[in-house]
């Protein structure tokens, strides 16, 4: 297929095409569809229709882990009664199999997040020793206090008198030890005691606790090879230990290092939706996960000398948008407006207006080489572990020493290939406003304010009924669900009932697309008592917490709730529940795992990897509250799915003796002043 400027180069229509609104519930991506489709250029959407799933391998009972498979264990129809009698050839059961395939994707998600981690804490490292101009440590508040939980020293003791540390010593160290969680040869993390204390001495009686990031990944990549580990209680022991070296290892330490060097996210106003997108500017579309690359290319394209380039090449400005977990990272930071999540990276470039997409890892489609071949879109690859086979895509590879050169060399690039842009521009007129770019630190502040910031507010009103509970809505898309309807289903069900949502990844998206990140979205959605909260202290009903390495957030947050007290000791103690509505990668099992076994029943939308093995399924379903206190579940419903989750919620009101609302009371002055907060 050749390209023609100036003209879109049509692929061969294929028989066998989505209905764009059973496909997705947003208008934008509807419009696109339909784009898609008379151009004749496939997308997610269509290979969804045309392509159905394996019916064994979405059981979870396919082994092909040596070359005597794969090994397919069928679920019998009418299911099984008493002992599993399938067999692979090795003996393994259906149990063993499912079990070792659900080991794998939480070793692929850890590797994925804490890779991350891994690339941030080098960079991190090369601005604390001064080895490159282009990162310099933006929040110094918050690195003194990431050196604190990492035993790093602040001060120093000078003739007997205590004087604060230099920065510079106090950043080196921080990346010193940092690097080392990945791979020390003794001892266990240490973020993991930033856990409450009674979740940190359960871990540790249940033999769980990581060494370090890497080794527990490699254990997995070791315990399901062939004729290794074939007890399924025993794997999942071991998916544990992974997962929370993923959630309070690799992805918190990246959340905090993240924090340290670009800056601390605070709550702020943008838009979403491909509506974002300009047909007069230079559009530039970053995508994937690292926010290394990401932050530079926002550096340079704001640049006056990029902007008065521009110009010269016949553009007003450039615009820049994200997708995926980058378009977050870069919302919550500087305001850049996501121009769409997972499912609607390919719809980008059919708008014709995409000059340059850039990617760096995860979540990256291959396809999107063969949609950029029917435009003038230069799709540029920067990460040397992420490259694609297609010969017009351009590699770029990325190197924090030349930092600014690489992103001036790209942005430079899409502008110079604005003036090849064809006719047959669509830019769907679609886009909500948003606030993102809530924490820890800022869910305290509008909390409490400057002096009085605590979760306490926060307890408060769960113990007096204002607010029934806390849910952690997560997650990706999947084209085999209606696109965005089990999110929106969900979340507006958990609202309405007087749920708080906190939302990251391209959940957190999809929520901007449609109005519910915005402080006014509350008296539209929300039930009484938490529109009240919501009005009094000006946030939405739903509050954005950035990308999926910053879930990390969420659980702090919980922590936080715990320390505030009144809610229990410990996080399965209180009111909260999880939900990955519309998962689709391995991160979201390593993620489910590290809330399971945190504390917090989650719940999955779809289907989990794990019907053909019931007992296996039971075991992840029941047994595990027994043990953590928290315990995963599935529902295809998602009505359903946010009313377990409420549930859920309502029980452990029960158990707390809050089930019941506490009559408002209107307090004086020395009621207040007994508050000890």
């Amino acid at each position: 297929m050749a390209e023609e400027k100036g003209k879109v180069v049509k692929l061969e229509k294929k028989k066998k095409v989505v209905d764009p609104v059973e496909a997705s519930i947003d208008i934008a991506t509807q419009e696109m569809i339909v784009r898609s489709q008379e151009l004749g250029i496939e997308t997610v959407f269509d290979r969804a229709l045309s392509m159905k799933p394996c019916n064994i391998g979405i059981q979870g009972t396919c082994c092909k882990n040596c070359a005597m498979g794969p090994c397919r264990l069928p679920l019998p129809k009418g299911g099984i009664e008493g002992e599993d009698e399938r067999k692979g050839l090795c003996g393994a059961t259906a149990n063993t199999i499912a079990a070792r395939n659900f080991a794998r994707m939480v070793a692929a998600g850890a590797a994925a997040h804490s890779d991350h981690g891994r690339a941030v804490a080098e960079v991190f490292m090369s601005a604390a020793k001064k080895e490159t101009d282009a990162y310099k440590i933006k929040d110094t508040v918050k690195l003194v206090a990431v050196a604190k939980e990492l035993g790093v020293a602040t001060t120093v003791e000078v003739d007997g008198e205590v004087l604060d540390r230099d920065l510079d010593e106090i950043a080196v160290e921080v990346g010193e030890v940092a690097l080392n969680e990945w791979g020390k040869p003794e001892g266990e993390l240490i973020y993991l005691k930033r856990a409450p204390k009674a979740r940190y001495e359960l871990w540790k009686k249940l033999g769980v606790l990581p060494r370090n990031i890497d080794r527990e990944i490699v254990e997995i990549m070791h315990r399901t090879h062939m004729g290794v580990d074939q007890d399924y209680k025993n794997l999942v022991k071991q998916c544990t230990r992974a997962s929370l070296a993923d959630g309070w290892g690799g992805s918190m330490l990246a959340t905090d290092l993240q924090d340290i060097l670009f800056g601390t996210p605070s709550p702020l106003q943008s838009e979403a939706n491909l509506g974002i997108m300009k047909e007069d500017h230079v559009n530039i579309i970053v995508h994937g996960h690292e926010p290394v690359l990401s932050e530079m290319i926002v550096a340079v394209a704001d640049s006056q000398e990029m902007v008065d380039y521009a110009k010269e090449k016949g553009a007003k400005g450039i615009q820049l948008g994200g997708i995926c977990c980058t378009a977050n990272e870069i919302l919550q930071r500087h305001g850049v407006p996501p121009a769409g999540n997972f499912l609607q990276q390919e719809l980008a470039i059919i708008t014709g207006a995409c000059d340059a997409m850039v990617v760096d890892v995860q979540c990256v489609m291959q396809n999107l080489a063969n949609v950029a071949k029917c435009f003038h879109t230069k799709l540029i690859t920067t990460h040397p572990i992420a490259k694609m086979e297609q010969d017009n895509v351009i590699h770029i590879e990325f190197d924090e020493h030349h930092a600014l050169e690489d992103a001036k060399r790209i942005v430079k690039m899409a502008i110079d290939n604005f003036a090849n842009r064809g006719a047959e521009v669509m830019i769907p007129q679609y886009k909500s406003p948003l606030v993102a770019g809530f924490g820890v630190e800022s869910i305290q502040y509008h909390l409490g304010g400057s002096f009085r910031g605590s979760y306490y507010t926060l307890n408060d009103n769960i113990i007096n009924g204002r607010i029934r509970g806390v849910a952690g809505v997560v997650g990706c898309n999947n084209a085999r669900q209606q696109h965005n309807n089990a999110t929106l289903t969900i979340i507006k069900e958990l609202i309405k009932n007087d749920v708080l949502v906190l939302t990251t990844g391209c959940n957190a998206i999809t929520c901007g697309m449609h109005g519910l990140l915005t402080p006014e979205s509350a008296a539209v959605y929300a039930g009484p008592g938490l529109a009240e909260v919501c009005e009094t202290v000006g946030i939405a009903p739903v509050l954005h917490l950035g990308s999926c390495v910053d879930n990390s957030r969420i659980l702090l947050a919980a922590t936080e709730v715990v320390k505030a007290g009144g809610l229990g000791n410990d996080i399965s103690e209180w009111p909260v529940a999880g939900s990955a509505p519309e998962w689709m990668s391995e991160k979201a099992i390593s993620i489910g795992q590290y809330f399971v076994t945190s504390g917090v029943y989650t719940v999955f939308g779809g289907l989990l990897q794990t019907t053909g093995a019931p007992v296996f399924q039971k075991y992840l379903f029941e047994e595990l509250e027994k043990i953590y206190g928290g315990m995963w579940d599935m529902v295809v419903d998602p009505v359903e799915h946010a009313h377990k989750m409420i549930a859920h919620i309502d029980k452990k009101r029960k158990e707390l003796g809050i089930d019941k609302a506490r009559e408002r009371v209107l307090m004086d002055m020395a009621s207040r002043q007994a508050l000890d907060v």
